[in-house]
């Protein structure tokens, strides 16, 4: 169990962060500049924060009223950078043993066998593959026997293809990791992929927290709406208890069911559109084709609606065969169940 309590000033708002954290894979999704990769810096003692604490299982690694402020090197954290920091000069088994304090050289040739890394023991950072070097930096940070593994944007600079297979590698390291691990990251992909629970950021506060599955299904907030990848979002106004109005775009939706007074906006995901050739069923919406962005397998049409607000349809192959044979259709359909309520 990670209990964090912690306020910090920064440069355009105070990092304000108050959670219990018990799942193993836990993901902090945030735009640039919420204050994502400060929590680990705070979690794993690099920076201070200015008052509160943390703590981990019983102990407490930090405790401004008491004073205590554990060093990094005594908390017993992993923390894997973006770029992995390799020494060049270094060997991969020097990379790995480099500060450890033990003469086992059985188990660093046991975590050498682990991580596939003895055919290449010998060799320095700039002679082996992006995803040998994803290892190494495992290797060396688990081989200290972590309780809890930190990953600050660590895909983020790597190509599509790299980046996946790195992912599938470390989420295959982490299938036998006891403790839990951290990844702060602005790619909703890669806290969907890796994270069984996860946090949303916004301006240094949570805006969202719990199961990772459940947040993207129902986001509640705008800010988690974007963040988990909704492009079409509007402003609503009440017509009556269980009917809105989405003001940009001018459309009226019903509901089976009276709405919660809170919320301010709606979301609909670029998928959820249903075609309609003829006959009116459901909330429907009228518009107009602005433009389209074809995509390796699927295309974007964007367009127009009675508002002064745009709405982007992510059209499938299946539904693209049908408008081509078929032509645009009449009109969107959408299920209320895929209409997402947010505050």
């Amino acid at each position: 169990m990670l209990d964090i309590n912690i306020k910090k000033k920064l440069n355009n708002f105070t990092l304000n962060i108050e959670c219990k954290l018990d799942s193993n894979r836990i993901g902090i999704l945030g735009g640039s500049g919420a204050g994502k990769s400060m929590i680990l810096k705070m979690l794993a003692g690099i920076e201070k924060p200015d008052r509160g604490y943390i703590k981990l299982d019983n102990t407490l690694l930090f405790d401004s009223d008491k004073k205590i402020d554990i060093k990094p090197q005594g908390r017993h954290i992993g923390y894997c950078f973006q770029n992995y920091a390799l020494f060049p000069h270094l060997s991969v088994y020097e990379n790995i043993v480099i500060g450890l304090d033990t003469n086992n050289r059985a188990e660093v040739d046991e975590f050498l066998e682990k991580f596939e890394l003895t055919k290449i023991r010998d060799s320095k950072p700039n002679k082996i593959s992006g995803g040998q070097a994803a290892r190494v930096a495992m290797a060396r940070i688990l081989i200290r026997k972590p309780e809890i593994l930190l990953f600050d944007e660590a895909f983020s600079a790597l190509d599509i293809y790299l980046r996946d297979h790195i992912q599938e590698e470390i989420a295959d390291v982490l299938s036998g990791f006891k403790g839990s691990a951290i990844f702060v990251s602005h790619s909703r992909d890669e806290i969907y992929r890796l994270c069984d629970s996860m946090m949303v950021i916004d301006s240094g506060k949570i805006s969202n927290l719990g199961k990772t599955k459940d947040i993207f299904k129902n986001p509640g907030t705008k800010t988690s709406a974007i963040l988990t990848g909704c492009k079409n979002i509007s402003d609503i106004r009440y017509i009556s208890e269980n009917i809105i109005e989405a003001t940009q775009w001018g459309v009226r939706f019903e509901f089976s069911y009276k709405l919660p007074k809170d919320v301010t906006a709606i979301g609909i995901r670029a998928h959820e559109f249903k075609p309609v050739w003829g006959e009116e069923k459901g909330n429907i919406i009228k518009f107009n084709l602005k433009s389209t962005a074809k995509l390796p397998f699927e295309d974007n049409y964007y367009l127009n609606t009675d508002g002064d607000g745009d709405i982007t349809w992510l059209v499938q192959k299946d539904i693209k065969e049908k408008i081509d044979k078929k032509g645009l259709p009449d009109l969107l359909q959408i299920d209320e169940e895929n209409i997402l309520l947010l505050r």
